[in-house]
């Protein structure tokens, strides 16, 4: 039987500094070698790996005492590490890979053309800051990144109002709209289609506008202003999309029937063709201005999508949904509709300014030709938009008809006209819904707790005055 120790037993001197030895050699204790001794272990090969602590230890109490370890050798001096010391013992324990030869690096030339040769600033090379004189509304060949000084002021006026004017279709309360339209009496079957065909309609409209303006318009014109608020109205018609489909979401539509309508039914698909007719040709990425067709093929899609896409073609719906929420029906859908009408508003302007700034600045575009053409064009959009109010209202609906509606659009075209400097081509009519100005034109503030105000500003635009 193995003779049994407890710790009085091999709790000697001699005992403890073999286990000091054995705690140094297991990695539990830091070892003072002497420095010479660190070569020669860099260069051992390796052991195999140490057995458990416990069975050295049993292994040393079984052998008897052992004789301690010899005092220490006084510490040599160590000498400083450097360069060539460090070397010889880096390569006796590690072979490098071979080394890629040194390529001598030539000076950095403080020059941008040689820095980057395949860049350049502007196609003039001229690295002047711009002046105002030197901007134009097409064909500009000062620096597009210098925003200011600002040449059209108006531009930038109406990007700080878009701004201002900021609103979210989820912030809109559709409660009453969703039972309103899952109640069976709760709307006739003509005012049925009349929700179903402005949101079929415009939720693509808005896409082709938004296509043009990021696909042509923006890369066309030379404005960094101007161009500062094309980029705010895209976002804008990514907005009014985004609110079609929270419309139709939230009152369960078939989706593919209401988008797909552009396709499917005749009024709203000669509307959507003959706005893509007009911007067929400046999609092509190739396409440039500088030439007095490329001018005018430029301008003529200017007209077309600011006079007479959201000009004309968007009235009739816009007026349709507006009175229905004047007799307190779809009060939800009304007022995105009413948002969006102001933002409309607002991108009409904005492209009459241009297409007049243009002819002002280019005067041989804008020739009796191109005037005819012009004229043409917004009264082709005013038929075709008189054609889709016949089609959505074939009786008298919401106190309005048909007949009422081809003279409210009448109206309108006579004021596109006007607005581009050309004469009025329907005498005589006028505005059978002037409650429709109101909406546009007046601002004003809702009571607090009637949905939310209308003419509004986000927080920032504030001031207590």
């Amino acid at each position: 039987m193995p003779m049994q120790l407890s710790w009085d037993d091999y709790d000697t001197e001699e005992n403890a500094g073999v286990i000091a030895d054995l705690a140094v050699r297991d990695g539990t204790e830091p070892a003072a070698a002497p420095v010479e001794a660190v070569a020669p272990a860099l260069e051992a090969a390796p052991t195999l790996e140490a057995a458990p602590i416990e069975s050295r230890l049993e292994t040393a109490l079984a052998v008897g005492p052992v004789v301690s370890a010899p005092p220490p050798l006084a510490e040599a001096p160590v000498p400083p590490v450097t360069a060539e010391t460090v070397a010889p013992a880096a390569d006796a324990a590690v072979h490098e890979a071979p080394r890629e030869p040194e390529v001598a690096l030539e000076p950095v030339s403080d020059t941008p053309s040689e820095i980057a040769p395949e860049f350049d600033l502007d196609e003039e090379g001229s690295r002047e800051r711009v002046t105002v004189d030197q901007k134009a509304m097409i064909n500009c060949r000062a620096d597009l990144n210098q925003l200011v000084p600002f040449k059209y002021d108006w531009a930038w006026q109406k990007y700080l109002d878009g701004c201002a004017n900021h609103w979210m279709p989820q912030e809109i309360n559709m409660t009453a709209d969703i039972m309103l339209w899952k109640s069976e009496d709760g709307l006739t079957p003509d005012e049925r289609k009349i929700v179903k065909r402005s949101l079929g309609f415009f939720s693509t409209a808005d896409s082709l506008v938004a296509n043009n303006l990021a696909l042509a318009i923006y890369r066309l014109i030379t404005n960094p202003e101007c161009r500062q608020y094309i980029l705010r109205q895209a976002f804008e018609e990514a907005i009014h999309t985004h609110a079609y489909q929270y419309c139709i979401e939230s009152l369960g539509m078939d989706e593919g029937e209401i988008f797909n309508m552009y396709r499917e039914v005749e009024s709203v698909e000669a509307k959507a063709a003959w706005a893509l007719r007009y911007t067929r040709a400046l999609a092509d990425p190739t396409f440039r201005t500088g030439t007095l067709e490329n001018d005018r093929t430029l301008l003529e899609n200017l007209i077309a999508y600011y006079c007479v896409l959201e000009g004309i073609f968007f009235y009739c719906g816009f007026t349709q949904i507006l009175s229905m929420g004047r007799r307190n029906k779809m009060t939800g859908t009304s007022e995105q509709f009413q948002y969006i009408l102001r933002d409309e508003s607002m991108h009409v302007n904005f492209g009459i300014d241009v297409i007049n700034q243009i002819k002002l600045e280019n005067p041989r575009l804008w020739d009796e030709e191109m005037q005819g053409h012009a004229e043409r064009m917004i009264l082709e959009g005013t038929e075709l938009e008189i054609r889709y109010a016949q089609d959505t209202m074939p009786r008298g609906v919401l106190g309005m008809n048909a007949n009422m509606m081809a003279e409210y659009l009448r109206f309108i075209a006579n004021r596109r006209l006007a607005q581009i400097g050309l004469t009025e081509h329907f005498p005589g009519v006028k505005n059978p819904f002037p409650w429709m100005s109101e909406i546009m034109d007046l601002k004003k503030e809702k009571n607090f707790f009637e949905t939310r105000v209308t003419e509004y500003q986000t927080g920032g635009a504030l001031s207590w005055d």
